[in-house]
């Protein structure tokens, strides 16, 4: 049965009910129907008839303290889940204020619908109080998006919407609700037409031949995988594949995880502020096997520059990204899963391991020269917390299906550097749109949609003050998440750019007079403590991963302490910077 016809059969059904009801019913009806548990929301005056039935539905409402805070845990709770996520806001400010969270999501291919209040149809476009129009303002990041005239067409579109999101390569949908349509009562159930695009199930096995010939004839083959692995359900299919060829393999910020941290063919991650394995290994290759990435500007340095030497095969759920950026020698389109699965370069002739073993024996000596020595690293660091170390301690401590999220700036890079992750859903953060701000409602999304995964949330002190008022959200429904929170008392990655490009003119980027953050968190109900030495930051860990409820651990950490390596903007990624 094909897609079209399973949604045409369900829509049937959908249909069936003659009962009066209004647009608000219908609305959270259909989402039930969707199989959403949680909906993450902030109420208002447009949105409000759907407030009205909202007690009595089964859905698990979360009221975050900011509508970026609930667009961001929906985000998180879609990558820890793997299902779409939802949130909720009023019209205007409400609207407006999902706008970072949207572009998040569209950014990063994460499935959320989000919906929002709008003034009565009647007033629409007459600058009625709080009225936006969000669906022009979010026109350019999202995948579709709906304004509603009929309740009758509820149901259908909140199917579809819920259907646009999840399908190919996810992202965000938004519905927007005039007040009027909510409240009118209707009998009607319009019949909503089956979503018509399907994408191919895998690559043409003429451009899988080319594929697998490329794979034979490389010399020097390398696996360069983004966040599409795991959207595609790829991981297993990967992993296998890499088994059979053997082939090293770097990861983008998204792609963490999709092989072990420790995988003994992994060289790490690669771009601005990548491994000096992975980066090398990328500019020597001469055959880029790229899966679920896009060639993001932060992973390839200088793009006339990287992997120089290489011919490429692409897969991707999406022909957009075919030769967008770098001509394309062999694209596969559709299902990674399928097209991993389908790759076996050596099915009919013997693999030849001679001929590329000099290349593995480089990158796996390269990875070994370069591991980081974490103790000799902290001795030349400045006295004090040296947060890459306690980074790798704890992630190594923590139970083994632990969830990281984190904001944006140095430690974020400290986590996709020294952190493990054994699965692409163990790391969430926010890549293409690099939100401050992110973490800490991604964390408690994450925490909600994956109840029995510890959860820990690292945050900077710049980042943590975007969102903070989210530690209310994590008081109010005893959300057990773990928070690092590390304070250098900086923009940290902005007065690194400065000091590094900027002849050190740093220019507002000093947090010296930044809030006692223990007592922040204790006011806020949460369980807070400070560690300021490294002597005490085995025992910090250990109260941190012990605290049953929600917990702040607030880190002092050196000021001057940079980012390494960096490879500066508009240079190849093998000009890599060291400290």
């Amino acid at each position: 049965m094909t897609t079209a016809t399973k949604f045409e059969k369900q829509a049937t059904e959908v249909y069936s009910d003659r009962d009066p009801k209004s647009g608000a019913q219908l609305l959270l009806e259909a989402i039930e129907r969707e199989g959403v548990d949680i909906i993450f929301g902030y109420p208002g005056g447009a949105i409000m008839p759907v407030y009205d039935v909202l007690p009595k539905t089964s859905l698990t409402h979360i009221l975050c303290r900011h509508e970026q805070g609930c667009g961001m845990a929906a985000i998180g709770y879609a990558r820890a889940t793997g299902k779409t996520g939802t949130a909720l806001a009023t019209s205007g400010p409400g609207a407006t204020n999902l706008v970072t969270a949207i572009a998040d999501a569209y950014l990063d291919s994460v499935p959320v619908v989000f919906i929002t209040g709008q003034v009565p149809s009647d007033l629409m476009g007459t600058d009625a109080f709080q009225e936006v129009d969000i669906v022009g303002i979010t026109m350019p990041i999202v995948k579709h998006s709906y304004i509603v005239r009929d309740p009758a067409d509820i149901p259908g579109m909140v199917r579809e919407a819920y259907f646009i999101a999840a399908e190919g390569r996810p992202g965000p949908v938004l519905i927007d609700l005039p007040k009027d349509v909510a409240n009118a009562v209707t009998t009607e159930r319009h019949r909503w037409r089956p979503y018509p695009k399907q994408k191919p199930e895998m690559g043409t096995s003429d451009n899988i031949a080319k594929a697998e010939a490329l794979i034979r004839q490389a010399d020097k083959p390398l696996f360069y995988i983004g966040g599409g692995i795991a959207q595609g359900d790829g991981v297993a299919e990967l992993r296998e594949l890499v088994e059979r060829t053997e082939i090293p393999v770097v990861s983008t910020l998204k792609g963490l995880g999709s092989l072990p941290s420790d995988h003994p063919h992994y060289l790490g991650m690669l771009g601005m502020h990548g491994l000096k394995a992975a980066n090398y290994a990328v500019q020597e290759c001469d055959l880029l096997i790229v899966a679920g990435a896009r060639f993001d500007d932060r992973a390839t340095g200088k793009l006339d520059t990287f992997a120089p030497h290489a011919k490429v095969i692409h897969m991707d759920i999406d022909v957009a990204e075919n030769s967008k950026l770098r001509a394309t020698d062999v694209f596969l389109d559709g299902s990674l899963k399928k097209n991993l699965a389908a790759l076996d370069p050596f099915r009919n002739e013997p693999y030849e391991k001679a001929q590329v073993q000099p290349w593995r024996d480089l990158c796996f000596s390269r990875r070994t020269q370069h591991e980081w020595d974490y103790d000799g690293a902290q001795e030349n660091a400045a006295p004090g917390v040296y947060a890459p170390k306690l980074l790798h301690d704890l992630s190594r401590r923590a139970p083994e299906s632990a969830i990281i999220t984190c904001d944006v700036g140095q430690h974020q890079m400290w986590v996709a550097q020294h952190c493990y992750f054994d699965d692409p859903k163990d790391h969430i953060t926010s890549g293409g749109l690099g939100t401050m701000g992110f973490g800490l409602p991604a964390g408690l999304g994450a925490k909600l949609g994956a109840p029995d995964r510890t959860v820990i949330t690292v945050s900077g002190d710049g980042s943590i003050m975007m969102n903070i008022q989210e530690l209310q959200t994590l008081h109010r429904y005893g959300i057990p998440l773990k928070i690092v929170l590390l304070d250098n008392s900086a923009l940290g990655m902005v007065r690194q750019w400065q000091e590094v490009f900027f002849d050190r003119n740093f220019s507002e980027v000093n947090l010296d007079d930044n809030p006692e953050f223990t007592k922040v968190g204790e006011a806020f109900r949460i369980e807070s403590f400070l560690v300021r030495t490294a002597d005490e930051v085995d025992a910090g860990i250990d109260r941190l991963l012990a605290t049953k409820g929600p917990v702040l651990m607030h880190v002092k950490i050196d000021p001057n302490e940079n980012v390494w390596p960096l490879v500066p903007p508009g240079r190849s990624n093998a000009d890599m910077m060291e400290r």
